[in-house]
């Protein structure tokens, strides 16, 4: 039986250059990422202060980043290796920028929408030529292992997770780069809701690792893994009013009839999970004074209801309000707080 690691809480970690001595910013940058990620050598490209920020979220066995930097060099050498192993496999998320990554095989060229699978106790080369943005999940070797079975890809290895690739891998990169919004917005404890668009830790670990499985995997689809891929593109496609059952098991690569049983099994329908997620979404934009000037049919429309009866009747048999009780309510506590 696979052991299961131990129930630690979250940790979620900032850092950022800003008010660093220019001279002191690469030193402080490698301290960070050696205690929150992975250490690495790095080197900046021009004469201009580094700039970098990282938000990390520590779960018990995987570790989930968001990064910003600057042009610089980033190395793991043979020799630093020795000194600062990690025991980890690494997926780099590129959303911002151009970058070469180089490995002993040779060099690849990464852009954004696509991900780099490695070794971090391989030897390699970053390199940023400019400013780059990339999200990163490191997982041990062993549970990765695990995962994704004997036949796994050679390493590196590459897929897209941007608008050519499948619902499995854009649900990875969307999973790791919601989770550390949460943290960016500065509400961490969301990391401990058990609502249905906020997953709580433990979630997060399982439907991470099952992705894992869906994207690089030699066995069959970890069944967390496809739920996860469904509810992340519902959610990315929730303005589609005629999105359906159908449409949801083509996007993630199964049948109609296995969609439903694998939801019937985590007690879901995906109707239903289809019309919470909707009625949420519409909600959280009642309540937000960004959207005020937007009318409530508007934000039902945009939300897939077929008719402004049916999303007041659906709202409040869901909230027991109305979509405009909810939308003044949230305005007065706005006002009061």
């Amino acid at each position: 039986m696979t052991a299961q690691p131990a129930q630690e809480p979250p940790k979620y970690l900032r850092f950022s250059t800003s008010g660093i001595l220019p001279d002191s910013r690469v030193q402080m940058w490698e301290g960070h990422n050696a205690r929150a990620l992975i250490p690495l050598d790095i080197r900046t490209i021009d004469d201009r202060p580094m700039q970098a920020s990282e938000t990390n979220l520590h779960l018990p066995s995987i570790r989930l980043a968001s990064v910003f930097g600057t042009s610089q060099f980033v190395e793991r050498s043979e020799s630093f290796i020795s000194n600062n192993p990690t025991g980890v496999i690494a997926i780099f998320f590129a959303t911002e920028g151009d970058a070469v990554f180089f490995h002993r095989g040779g060099h690849v060229a990464l852009r954004p929408g696509q991900a780099i699978v490695y070794d971090a106790d391989r030897p390699f080369l970053r390199g940023f030529n400019n400013r780059f943005r990339e999200l990163v999940l490191t997982i041990p070797k062993q549970r990765y292992q695990e995962i994704v079975g004997s036949k796994g890809p050679e390493l590196p290895a590459i897929f897209e997770f941007g608008a050519t690739g499948n619902a499995s891998e854009q649900a990875l990169a969307r999973l790791v780069q919601e989770s550390l919004h949460r943290i960016e917005s500065g509400e961490p404890q969301h990391i401990d809701s058990t609502t249905s668009l906020t997953k709580s830790w433990s979630d997060l670990e399982v439907e991470a690792t099952g992705l894992i499985r869906n994207v690089l995997g030699d066995a069959a689809s970890s069944e967390e893994g496809l739920i996860s891929a469904a509810q992340k593109y519902i959610e990315t496609n929730i303005s589609d009013r005629d999105l359906s059952a159908a449409q949801v098991a083509a996007a993630v690569g199964i049948s109609e009839r296995q969609l439903a049983r694998i939801f019937a099994d985590a007690e879901l329908t995906i109707g239903r999970y289809v019309l919470n997620t909707r009625l949420d979404f519409a909600r959280d934009a009642l309540s937000s004074r960004e959207r005020d000037r937007v009318s409530v049919s508007e934000i039902g429309k945009r939300f897939g209801f077929a008719s402004p009866s049916h999303f007041s009747r659906t709202f409040r048999e869901r909230f027991n309000v109305t979509p405009l009780q909810w939308r003044k309510e949230s305005q007065r506590q706005s006002l009061q707080g």
